[in-house]
């Protein structure tokens, strides 16, 4: 087995040396948790969690793709809220990425994420080829 790293012009790339935002090891497809922050790594990108939300599920599938699968093959997320009330705008993002059976997902509400104005970060697991698609 090789780990390989993708990227994505679409997906701004951590300082060299901190995380790598997505690894490939045989079908195995791991995505660091993402943010709605914009390409200058210090703005955000939307002002509510549905908006936000939907940065970064465009983010992930950016990295899947790059790494030769789709969404659906995402079969596992954790999605992290600072506000739990949040969760209907981020099911609703979710809703226009996925399709047929929807990814294992664990929802943490967080008393804080990296600036005050990010207001949920994603990690995702795909298998690529999994998926009916």
């Amino acid at each position: 087995m090789k780990k390989e790293r993708f990227i994505s012009d679409a997906v701004r790339e951590p300082a060299d040396r901190m995380w790598s935002n997505c690894l490939r090891v045989d079908d195995l497809i791991m995505i660091s948790g993402m943010t709605a922050r914009a390409q200058d790594g210090e703005s955000v990108l939307g002002d509510t969690a549905y908006e936000q939300a939907r940065t970064v599920f465009g983010k992930i599938r950016h990295l899947v793709e790059a790494a030769g699968a789709v969404m659906d093959d995402v079969v596992k997320m954790t999605i992290f809220v600072t506000d739990m009330g949040d969760n209907a705008g981020v099911w609703k993002a979710r809703q226009e990425f996925f399709s047929g059976d929807f990814p294992a997902c664990s929802l943490v509400e967080v008393s804080a994420l990296a600036k005050p104005e990010i207001l949920i970060e994603i990690e995702a697991i795909a298998v690529a080829g999994c998926s009916a698609d």
